[in-house]
């Protein structure tokens, strides 16, 4: 079995009777995080790269810049906890907690209604570059088609992936992704991200934090991570299919080469078609 999946026998209704199936389910753990020797947050996650997350919640938190801020980092014997100790103990105290819509019951710390520079537009894509890394991070995700119930990430550039992760709640995935970049020295400035989840505002905020200029998902944006990305210059991107995507912020990254996406903008208000086996 994966790591990050719990074996599981599930019933399944057949004719009169129950059939019983040999399956998975996803793995969920609490991970306490110390900063210092002082705990700062519990987050509900998928025990895999438990120091990546640690990472990169500091990171996209704003508690830390690069790996030069962190002197150690130790993870429990039982991977639950993990001790982060500073090079200053002049950290900045937390601001009000922020319960997030995160389905691991997600939390932070940044104030989302600062004022932020608009990321510029540098790079661009295709409209076909977009669906195929979306796609080649639906290829090589391990837990979802174990067990579903989980979801996954990739930091990429126009043809390539840099780097994904899985875990359990959406917003977990950035953080994973901010604290691999960190850890393998990649930048992440005028990159991409490709995800399965909802890009709601603290999906948002997190790739704001890592200079992220477009976001694109299966799912859908909210109206509120909507606002922020036209004030930001971020482009989202959601409801990406074989052969078409809904484009909200920001088009001037992404450009219609084939003939087919001409018209991308227009089926907004389609009703779209939900995939074959959504999370």
């Amino acid at each position: 079995m994966l790591p990050g999946a719990q074996p599981i026998v599930y019933l399944m209704p057949q004719a009169e009777d129950w059939s019983p199936v040999d399956g998975a389910v996803i793995e969920e753990t609490a991970v306490c995080l110390f900063v210092n020797g002082r705990e700062m947050v519990t987050l509900m996650a998928s025990p895999i790269e438990v120091e990546a997350l640690a990472l990169g919640f500091l990171y996209t938190e704003g508690f830390i810049h690069s790996m030069d801020d962190v002197a150690a980092l130790e993870l429990s014997r039982q991977g639950a906890c993990v001790d982060v100790w500073l090079h200053s103990d002049d950290m900045p105290q937390p601001r009000r907690v922020i319960r997030t819509s995160g389905c691991s019951g997600g939390v932070t710390f940044d104030d989302l209604t600062a004022a932020r520079e608009p990321t510029p537009v540098r790079a661009t894509l295709t409209a076909q570059q977009v669906i195929d890394r979306y796609f080649d991070l639906r290829s090589i995700e391990q837990l979802y088609p174990l067990a579903r119930g989980v979801h996954g990430s990739a930091l990429c550039t126009a043809d390539d992936l840099l780097l994904w992760t899985e875990d359990v709640g959406r917003h977990n995935t950035l953080d994973k992704l901010a604290g691999k970049a960190l850890q393998q020295h990649i930048p992440t400035g005028d990159r991409a991200i490709v995800t399965t989840g909802r890009i709601s505002s603290e999906m948002l905020g997190k790739a704001a934090k890592l200079g992220v200029s477009v976001i694109a998902s299966r799912t859908s944006p909210t109206h509120r991570s909507v606002a922020l990305a036209h004030a930001w210059n971020i482009t989202i991107i959601g409801y990406i299919r074989r052969d078409s995507f809904r484009l909200y912020t920001a088009p001037s990254r992404i450009v219609p080469a084939d003939p087919a996406f001409a018209a991308i903008a227009a089926t907004q208000a389609a009703p779209s078609q939900p995939d074959p086996a959504p999370k």
